[in-house]
């Protein structure tokens, strides 16, 4: 499989790095070279592209600006940011980018960034083994679902999970034998429907809980190890319904 690439940028030099880092790997095929957004966005339109390289600071169109208006859906571009500016690297995550490589990189953070583009492409052209997934994800009797973590998508088993808290635009897993919860940008809604309900329960505005993780609870709070978690208000109806099956 070989993906059709785009480079943008304004800096003539970057932009020719980056075009002949893009030639010395086998599996990209480089179909564009242009020094603005505007331009890279009519050539998007008219030709089948699969990644592009794009700079974040350039004028008239910025390559965050570009992201957010290019078609959504899994046969869009994907996108690798090049840029100097690491204050960037959270909206880059916002719009779905791929990675972020930090100027000056080498060709060795290049071909780790094209690759992890090419193990995306692998499989979201395989649309059985996605659509097995998204299904399995919805089954109430799941073992396991993907979040997307830094760039990647990440497998989480559901017997692992011991809480989720949300963070606004984020959510934090905790795991069994794992001190560092994981990151993942999604709403805590978001994922609530594709948990299986047998399994988790909303207890709070902020949480989520492995009902079999439970170590104890009253009617207004739970305990899993160590962590004690509020029931909020508008969830202490769904509760006490799970709380009445142990009275």
């Amino acid at each position: 499989m070989t993906l059709n690439c785009i480079a943008v940028d304004d800096e003539p030099l970057a932009l020719g790095l980056v075009c002949k880092f893009i030639e010395q790997t086998p599996f990209l095929n480089l179909v564009g070279r242009y020094s603005g957004a505007v331009d890279a966005l009519k050539a998007i339109h008219s030709e089948k592209i699969d990644l592009i390289f794009l700079d974040i600071q350039m004028p008239d169109l910025n390559g965050i600006e570009l992201a957010r208006v290019l078609d959504k859906g899994a046969d869009k571009p994907r996108i690798i940011f090049t840029t100097a500016y690491n204050q960037f690297a959270l909206e880059g995550y916002k719009v779905d980018a791929l990675d972020y490589l930090l100027k000056p990189f080498n060709y060795e953070e290049f071909l780790r960034a094209a690759q992890k583009a090419y193990n995306y492409a692998e499989l979201i052209n395989k649309p059985a083994t996605v659509t097995t997934v998204v299904n399995e994800v919805e089954r109430a009797d799941d073992e396991y679902l993907f979040l997307k973590v830094e760039y990647q998508l990440v497998r989480i088993a559901l017997d692992d999970i011991l809480y989720i808290e949300g963070l606004k635009d984020y959510v934090k897993v905790h795991l069994k034998g794992i001190e560092k919860a994981v990151l993942s940008l999604t709403s805590l809604k978001a994922l609530e429907e594709k948990l299986p309900s047998k399994r988790f329960l909303r207890v709070h505005r902020s949480f989520i809980v492995a009902l079999d993780k439970i170590t104890s609870m009253t009617k207004n709070s739970v305990q899993i190890g160590k962590i004690y978690i509020t029931v909020g208000d508008q969830y202490k109806e769904a509760f006490g319904q799970f709380l009445g099956k142990w009275i």
